[in-house]
């Protein structure tokens, strides 16, 4: 069975120390604590809007009064039925003020007759979904920054045991020509040169030291805590990489980045929102029924006469404010055609990024070959010339270049793997990530 290289998290973290810090950083990173509060606002949202798609049903309290005109109907009827009694033309005054008491439920329902409930309620769905990968993408990129950090640390570990391995030669050397200069057989020069390289060597310990300390304090801020000492392997030129890896299918890509994802539910969103504007310019039909008890008078409210239902309904339609919906639908529309074309930036990004990524760890393969390569043809190099300096046949020039030259192809050797298990990383969360 031929091995399996696409990219996943088993081909790509092989380092259990590693993988045990990025557990921690899911855990505890502040970013994603506050995605998580995002997704339950999102998800509050939904519940708001498919609510609204569901009959309001409401206990009611009331009590008021009004002054009925005296040639309304209402002033008329509720004079003559309940108040006037048997008194004549000649004794009826303007009407008094008529008390009502109300306790009972009302309901309030609007008929999705043309779907805008139903559109605002998918596109809080899709909203939600959004929200969902927008978390992915946070912790798709908070793994591929504490890989960043950790790489980086094993890299200045291995640059710290180089320069202390070419302090430690250097010193050696400085040495050998303090003592060739007392037997005549070298100069000052040449030992204030030896001496200078070596002060230089050390200052550039002292630096990458100090990389270290700024480099595991920016991890556990990732990590969400405070600064402390980071456990990691010390083994970082050895460390083996995936020998091929390939992103996977484009459908495969696509359906797995975090950003198309969200990209793509944020599109959808927004072709809910202009159907449901374009719903909003419609007659909409509302239909209130209420039950409860009804009376003039406060002992009489519970009555059993007094028990009273009924139902309203009514259409509405939308004259005068329809340029303020109308311009809803155009704001929707282009929001729509943005989520468009983000979402086909987001494709494009997606799949340049898979491949110069792929790209660049190949060629970064061959020159870490190259690399190596170098170190061995330089350690030759060193151990030559300090023979040769040894017995007068090389001058000091030639010592110090021999070892300036070894010590940047180590470092460049560093900082070659270090790139690689980068792109490494880049690849994982190019070709969508996740955790």
């Amino acid at each position: 069975m031929k091995p399996d290289n696409t990219v996943s998290r088993s081909n790509v973290f092989v380092d259990s120390l590693l993988v045990q810090l990025i557990g921690i950083a899911v855990r505890q990173n502040p970013d994603i604590a506050m995605a998580m509060q995002r997704i339950e606002a999102a998800r509050s949202f939904f519940r708001i809007r498919k609510g609204a798609m569901l009959p309001s049903v409401e206990a009611a309290v009331s009590a008021s009064t009004q002054k009925y005109g005296d040639y309304t109907m209402e002033g008329v009827g509720n004079f003559d039925t309940n108040l006037s009694g048997n008194i004549s033309e000649d004794q009826k005054v303007s009407q008094p003020w008529v008390p009502h008491y109300f306790l009972g439920l009302r309901s309030s329902w609007e008929v999705d007759l043309w779907g805008k409930l139903k559109n605002q309620k998918h596109a809080a769905y899709m909203r939600l979904l959004g929200t969902e990968q927008a978390r992915n993408l946070v912790i798709t990129t908070l793994v591929a920054e504490v890989s960043f950090r950790y790489y980086e640390l094993l890299a200045l570990d291995e640059e710290v045991a180089i320069l202390k391995k070419n302090i430690a030669l250097q010193d050696s050397i400085v040495r050998i020509a303090e003592v060739q200069k007392e037997a005549g057989r070298a100069n000052a020069l040449g030992v204030q040169q030896f001496q200078a390289q070596l002060l230089r060597t050390k200052s550039l310990l002292v630096a990458t030291q100090q990389n270290i300390t700024k480099t595991e304090n920016e991890l556990n801020y990732l990590l969400g805590r405070f600064p402390q000492k980071i456990t990691r392997t010390n083994n970082f030129l050895q460390q083996q990489l995936p020998d091929h890896l390939v992103a996977g299918l484009p459908q495969n890509v696509l359906s797995r980045r975090p950003d198309v994802l969200q990209a793509e539910t944020e599109l959808r969103a927004t072709k809910a929102d202009v159907a449901s504007a374009k719903a909003a310019l419609l007659p909409a039909l509302t239909i209130s029924p209420f039950a409860g008890y009804s009376a003039f008078n406060s002992s009489l409210l519970f009555n059993p006469a007094s028990i009273a239902y009924g139902i309203i309904g009514g259409a509405t339609a939308p004259l005068l404010n329809r340029s303020t919906l109308k311009g809803n639908l155009n704001r929707t529309e282009a929001e729509r055609l943005e989520a468009h074309y983000n979402y086909n930036k987001t494709v494009l990004n997606a799949f340049q990024e898979v491949q110069t990524a792929l790209s660049n760890m190949e060629n970064l393969r061959r020159i870490h070959d190259l690399n190596q390569q170098e170190v061995r043809v330089l350690s030759d190099a060193i151990a030559t010339s300090n023979e040769l300096f040894k017995v007068g046949y090389a001058s000091y020039l030639e010592v110090i270049t021999a070892q300036r030259n070894m010590l940047e192809a180590e470092i460049n050797q560093v900082e070659t793997k270090k790139k690689l298990f980068m792109s490494l990383i880049t690849v994982y969360r190019s070709s969508g990530g996740g955790w």
